[in-house]
């Protein structure tokens, strides 16, 4: 079953070096840290993949499913 979680990412700068965390309203734990966008997506869907299996196994929790229409943002560098 497929999900959609929605994540917050934050860009920060640290003495010249630029680097970009990650986390969501929707998975309680998920915080992901990156040097590029496409390295803190990666790591948040493995961070999301881990605290899922172990909220699934809580019984009162639910996967919510992709929504027929929602928002995602196209990222280019020109």
């Amino acid at each position: 079953m497929k999900t959609l979680i929605k994540l917050k990412i934050e860009k920060f700068e640290d003495r010249g070096q630029e680097y970009f965390v990650a986390t969501s309203d929707e998975l309680q734990g998920l915080v992901a840290e990156g040097e590029t966008l496409e390295k803190v997506i990666e790591i948040a869907e493995d961070v999301a993949r881990i605290l899922l299996e172990l909220e699934q196994e809580n019984k009162n929790f639910e996967l919510k499913t992709i929504p027929h229409n929602f928002e995602y943002p196209l990222i280019l560098e020109v």
